[in-house]
């Protein structure tokens, strides 16, 4: 859903965003490269993993989202207050610091929960915070208090696993990801990865999918995350994800989530 670190807010190897939205809205299909911690500020996050089953977080939880997750996702936020929580992405080198050392997960991992008592993940929120916002720290002290989440994670229970064999339908949403306002055509992603144009075809059909959706995909959540994390017009983040025109954009976003854009940040009809 988000790009790598590092993001407005960020670090390194760590991106910190502000993500609030004013209606209730069911997000199928959403796909998290990395690890990605969702801190519960005002309502409430269901998750419906495929490993976990459903998930609640409520305000002053933790849900904890390992790489690779395919999610469908629903903010919801209270009668007079918008949904609102801290999300923070870490790279797989920092995943890898802590979690390589461990025992491998036996099966397939999903999205846990932390929550706000008796583990309090607030505080270790506010240590992350202070923690990027003092450019004074050595390097070897940034970085070893960026690890310290993780390793509160990793006592805590939670696991992780580090980098795994990337599938071919991420590699693709990481190329486009880095111009989301190209256009993208099949014949030159396919020569990124050196292959003819129907080896590449064929390489995504054994993963069950096609360049066309991964491309509106990757635009469409890049979309949703900016509508979310900022408060550029909606037709700037309509060019800046690759679509002509705002209405085209707007369109897209609503068959895609069942809302329209602007109902993100507004609560009105």
């Amino acid at each position: 859903m988000l790009r790598d670190p590092p993001q407005a807010g960020g670090d390194p190897g760590v991106s910190v965003l502000r993500i609030t939205q004013a209606t209730t809205a069911t997000f199928a299909n959403l796909y998290f490269r990395l690890t990605f911690l969702f801190f519960v500020r005002t309502g409430s996050k269901r998750v419906l993993c495929p490993v976990s089953g459903e998930l609640v977080g409520q305000a002053g939880d933790v849900m904890i989202f390992p790489p690779a997750s395919l999610v469908t996702m629903e903010n919801r936020p209270l009668l007079h207050e918008s949904y609102s929580a801290d999300g923070v992405c870490f790279s797989d080198d920092l995943i890898e610091a802590v979690f390589s050392g461990r025992d491998p997960p036996a099966g397939p991992v999903g999205i846990q929960r932390l929550a706000a008592e008796p583990y309090r993940p607030g505080l270790v929120l506010d240590l992350l915070r202070h923690t990027l916002a003092d450019p004074g720290l050595p390097p070897p002290i940034r970085r070893h208090r960026l690890l310290e989440p993780l390793i509160w994670l990793r006592e805590n229970g939670v696991r992780l696993s580090g980098r795994g064999e990337e599938q071919p339908f991420s590699r693709v949403r990481r190329l486009i990801e880095t111009d989301l306002a190209r256009s993208w055509q099949r014949p030159e992603v396919a020569a990124h990865f050196a292959m003819s144009e129907a080896t590449f075809r064929r390489w995504l059909a054994r993963s069950g999918h096609r360049f066309s959706a991964i491309l509106s995909s990757t635009r469409l959540e890049r979309g949703l995350t900016l509508l979310q994390t900022t408060d550029l017009p909606v037709s700037r983040v309509a060019l800046d994800c690759g679509f002509k025109t705002p209405s085209h954009f707007s369109d897209a976003f609503r068959a895609r989530f069942g809302i329209a854009p602007r109902r993100i940040r507004s609560a009105g009809k």
